[in-house]
């Protein structure tokens, strides 16, 4: 099972599962990451956290704890 946080600088991934429960996997969601949707990660801060991708045409930062709950193909 590869995760977001395996991800490497410019690779573009595809969502396949949200692990996770409750508010956690909600706030996921609510930042535009679901099941099919492509990100690209554009950076990753020099001590390794968050990483910056783009999302639906816009940029977010997410956290290595969050993103190692998104599965990704």
């Amino acid at each position: 099972m590869k995760t977001l946080k395996d991800a490497r600088v410019g690779e573009t991934v595809t969502v396949v599962k949200l692990h996770g429960e409750g508010p956690v996997k909600r706030r996921i969601m609510d930042m535009g990451i679901t099941k099919g949707v492509e990100l690209h990660i554009r950076k990753v801060a020099p001590l390794g956290d968050p990483m910056e991708l783009n999302v639906r045409g816009y940029e977010l930062s997410v956290r290595k704890g969050d993103a190692s709950m998104i599965e990704v193909s």
